[in-house]
């Protein structure tokens, strides 16, 4: 069998996201994108327009228009039916839409209508739903990309730091308080945090690049209030979450990546760019791979160990394009207790990550360890 040979050549994609980026492009639409825009209330004489290798994803647009725009060639792939969220969004998400419809007696809220029909099929979807979930999960992928704005080497405009840690840490740990303290020093150095966006040591890391630029003394205060709720399980717990937000509006921002698929974990409420994903494993490599300034590891079970032997791989091989520092929030908890400080210290041995490898209980030790040690180009 003799196989053909294929020439490739890149092929520069022009997204169109905005309608003010739509009559810039004048009316050629050669090697576009556009997304999500609602052309059904406007006059557009599409017979005017260029048309080759030009894709609408999740437009509008009249019946007329799109069998005129298939018969040039155009890809379209129109909006689903009756699904709770939207495949094609060209934006992360915000708290206030994914809470939108909730209330202390019951939770209707946006967010946990999503989850609900994701449960249903949770395991199996059917293909169509599959698809469409991969849809979003691709344009987040993608909203994700214009916030952080990596280069053609892997390397971030945003110096992303990303927190690991336990999701039923409660309010009342030391080592919620620590976290929240470390991801504030890191906000105001100029890093941007990253956190799994639920609840325990993620929502400590949101809480505290919230209170950026804000006293010391106010996040404390923040987190007396918390603590009136401290799992997440508690009755009050996003009514908390809101009595800080309405005490000190305006915080720093911060991004979450959480996931559906551990719906019963509420998102918090204190990240200002929400990527949520439907896939638990494209949305834990995600944060690892864009947390390039480093990875904080605040005391975890077994999930938290799961990501920091994916992080300790990441940084093994340069699976992209840099090692990064690992640091480790809780001596007792990494050197004793499980003793995974020592291994990774075995582990590493011989292989430039070894030396960005860290361990302590001080917020300000960890932020000194993270400015002296950039990641380093493979």
């Amino acid at each position: 069998m003799h196989l053909k040979k294929f020439e490739t050549q890149e092929i520069l994609i022009k997204e169109i996201k905005s309608f003010q980026q739509f009559i810039r492009g004048g009316n050629s639409l050669k090697n576009c994108t556009l997304q999500d825009l609602d052309f059904t209330a406007l006059e557009i004489n599409w017979k005017t327009f260029k048309f080759n290798n030009t894709t609408f994803l999740g437009c509008r647009l009249k019946k007329e228009n799109k069998a005129f725009l298939e018969k040039k060639g155009a890809t379209i792939f129109p909006c689903p039916p009756k699904l709770p969220y939207y495949p094609f969004r060209k934006s992360l998400y915000q708290w206030q839409e994914l809470m939108e419809g909730f209330s202390p007696k019951k939770d209707n809220s946006v967010d946990y209508q999503i989850y609900r029909h994701f449960s249903r099929s949770k395991f199996n979807p059917s293909i169509n739903e599959a698809l469409w979930q991969r849809i979003h999960d691709h344009a987040m992928d993608d909203a994700l990309r214009d916030l952080i704005e990596p280069n053609k080497n892997g390397m971030t405009e945003k110096k992303c730091v990303g927190f690991m840690g336990g999701h039923g840490t409660l309010r009342t740990d030391e080592f919620y308080t620590k976290t929240a303290m470390t991801a504030k020093l890191l906000a105001e150095a100029g890093y941007f945090v990253v956190s799994g966006g639920g609840p325990g040591i993620m929502e400590a890391t949101n809480l505290g690049a919230y209170f950026a630029k804000k006293s010391k003394k106010k996040l404390l205060d923040a987190i007396s209030i918390l603590k009136e709720a401290p799992h997440f399980s508690d009755k009050n717990f996003h009514t908390q979450s809101m009595k800080v937000l309405e005490k000190y509006p305006k915080g720093g921002k911060s991004l979450a990546i959480p996931t559906w698929f551990y719906g019963h974990e509420p998102s918090n409420l204190f990240a200002s760019h929400i990527a949520k994903y439907f896939s638990n494993s494209i949305r834990e490599d995600t944060l690892l791979a864009i947390s390039l300034y480093g990875i904080i590891c605040a005391p975890g079970s077994a999930g938290t160990t799961q990501e920091i032997f994916m992080d300790a791989t990441q940084n093994h091989y340069g699976t992209f394009n840099y090692y990064s520092p690992m640091v480790f929030l809780g001596k007792k908890r990494y050197e004793i207790d499980t003793m995974i400080y020592p291994l990774l210290k075995q582990l590493s041995f011989g292989k430039r990550y070894h030396e960005l490898l860290y361990l302590s209980d001080e917020p300000k030790e960890i932020l000194a360890f993270i400015k002296d040690n950039p990641p380093v180009e493979i």
